[in-house]
C-alpha cells in the first residue's frame, strides 16, 4: 500500500501526527491509520480543559472495522476540538492530514516530547516494518 506521509509533521508509532502551530500542538491520525481503520463512522473527542500526558488515550475513532484510541503525542491541556468531525467523521478518510482531532496547549516539556516523535521518513520505515 502506498501511504502518504507529510514531511512537515511528527508521528507517534501509534499513528497520530502532531504539528506545532505557534505555541499549540495540533493532533490527528495518519493516512496509514485511516486506511487500516477503513470507513470512519464516529469520532469521540476529549473535553476542552482536560489535562493530558504524552501517550494518554484521549479520543476514540470508530470505523466499520474497529474502534481505536487516539493518543496525546505531547503533554498539556486540550484547548480546542474539531467539532466538525462529530457530524462528518468521514472527513478523516478524505483528508487525514487536514482533519485534526484536537489541539493541545503543551507543557514546558514540549520540545523534548516532539523530538521523541518520528520524522515522516522514520514513521514510513516503522509502518513498512510492521505491515
Amino acid at each position: 500500500m502506498a501511504y502518504r506521509f507529510d514531511p512537515s509533521l511528527r508521528y507517534a508509532t501509534s499513528h497520530e501526527w502532531a504539528r506545532m502551530e505557534d505555541d499549540v500542538v495540533v493532533v490527528g491520525i495518519s493516512d496509514t491509520a485511516q486506511d487500516l481503520l477503513s470507513d470512519v463512522v464516529f469520532v469521540e473527542l476529549p473535553d476542552i480543559g482536560e489535562e493530558v500526558s504524552a501517550g494518554d488515550a484521549v479520543a476514540v475513532v470508530e470505523s466499520v472495522k474497529a474502534a481505536e484510541d487516539v493518543n496525546a503525542p505531547v503533554s498539556g491541556v486540550i484547548i480546542e476540538i474539531n467539532v466538525e468531525l462529530q457530524d462528518t467523521p468521514e472527513l478523516v478518510n478524505d483528508d487525514p492530514y487536514g482533519s485534526w482531532f484536537f489541539k493541545i496547549k503543551p507543557s514546558s516539556s514540549v520540545k523534548s516530547e516532539m523530538a521523541r516523535l518520528l520524522s515522516a521518513d522514520d514513521y514510513a520505515a516503522h509502518v513498512e516494518e510492521n505491515e
